[in-house]
């Protein structure tokens, strides 16, 4: 007797473990040797879906569904995007409609370049009845937020790179290693056998699965964007995600996403970081006060790193009823991330958090307090910056 996949030998041990432990009669030996056979089959199943590759198990995901929603985090950046469009692309290859969504603006020069010079067709909401799809699929994110009624969504997918607790109904991919989600889902489209075609080759001459000029444009400004063009918390596979999506690049579409015009607020908020900084030790902070552009804080925590003899930086600005904190560090004393986090645990319905580089949080203003014993004090923006010091030096 033989099964498809499962060696003949195989089967003879089962026959012979049946006979050994006395199972004479016929009917009491077959059905132990059929149940036996049952359960390495199924083992073989298991073994042959696991060594499937991440991008094949995706496909194989999507393609159980009419339509998703493709859920990018709040504010989305070029990463968050790129992986909207490549999963999209992905869903494209099975039939399944895919609709991109994010909560939050598109507000960073840099973000609205990508989405326009890439003509993206991206729906923004602020409520979770807008979800397009009862399917969701996380893309640079693992736990849904941004909008109302979030903590009531259960993911279908989630394809992320930060830490978090999140995970997906049927599909789950997060590694924490990577330098960006991107390189991720350009792994998926070179596991399905995804040819990047540049913007002046024929599609129609590509075999198998075609990734178009744009996706595979998207994808590698999406890596590049999250490792400071391949400088900072690379892995190999950033590197070899670029190789690969290097022959379908559209230079000209790279260069003009690259390099947006910037506004003068931008500009400003800069230069006020730098000019109102406090710097105690190699640490720095500022807060550039009242500010109409959120995105300009990321900005101008990158330039103040810049500064000799500066490790780590705290930038933080009010929007509307929100203080919006950026932080950078190159000091290995310093997870960004985590320090953050714990300025924010100490403030009622605050959040932050990221890499040991690079994290990121917001502050609600009103009822906002820090806890002092029994009773809780207002805290002003001041009290948030020697809590952030505090943070910065380990002293919690």
């Amino acid at each position: 007797m033989q099964l498809p996949g499962i060696p003949e030998l195989r089967v003879r041990e089962v026959v012979r473990a049946a006979e050994a432990y006395g199972l004479s009669s016929p009917e009491l030996a077959g059905a132990a040797v059929l149940g036996a056979v049952a359960l390495v089959a199924s083992l073989w199943l298991v073994v042959r879906w696991l060594r499937r590759p991440m991008g094949a198990r995706l496909k194989r995901a999507l393609s159980k569904r009419d339509e998703v929603a493709v859920l990018m985090h709040p504010n989305p950046d070029p990463d968050a995007m790129a992986c909207a469009i490549g999963v999209a692309h992905l869903a494209s290859e099975v039939g399944t409609d895919a609709t991109l969504q994010f909560a939050g603006q598109i507000r960073h020069q840099e973000n609205r370049a990508f989405r326009t010079v890439l003509d993206l067709d991206l729906e923004q909401i602020d409520h979770v009845s807008q979800v397009a799809a009862e399917d969701v699929i996380l893309v640079d994110h693992n736990t849904p937020r941004g909008f109302e009624g979030a903590e009531r969504l259960e993911p279908y997918a989630v394809v992320d790179h930060h830490p978090g607790n999140g995970t997906g109904e049927q599909f789950t991919d997060q590694r924490t290693d990577y330098g960006a989600c991107a390189t991720i889902v350009a792994e998926y489209l070179e596991d399905v056998g995804g040819t990047p075609v540049g913007p002046d080759d024929d599609e129609e001459s590509a075999d198998g699965v075609v990734v178009p000029s744009a996706v595979s444009t998207g994808l590698l400004y999406g890596v590049q964007s999250d490792t400071k063009h391949l400088t900072s918390g690379c892995t190999e596979a950033e590197f070899s995600a670029a190789a690969y999506l290097y022959e379908g690049v559209d230079e000209d579409l790279l260069d003009r996403i690259a390099n947006p015009q910037v506004s003068a607020e931008v500009l400003e908020i800069k230069a006020q970081a730098i000019s109102g900084r406090d710097v105690r030790g190699s640490f720095a902070v500022s807060d550039v006060g009242r500010i109409n552009n959120a995105d300009a804080i990321p900005q101008a925590a990158d330039e103040l790193l810049q500064l000799e003899g500066v490790t780590a930086v705290v930038v933080f600005g009010r929007r509307e009823d929100t203080v919006h904190l950026s932080g950078r560090s190159r000091d290995d004393r310093v997870h960004m991330g985590k320090a953050l986090e714990t300025v924010a645990d100490d403030i009622p319905g605050a959040s932050a958090g990221g890499h040991a580089r690079m994290g990121g949080g917001q502050v609600p203003v009103e009822g906002a307090a820090y806890a002092s014993g029994a009773e809780a004090a207002m805290w002003s923006q001041a009290e948030l910056g020697d809590a952030v010091f505090a943070a910065l030096n380990g002293d919690v």
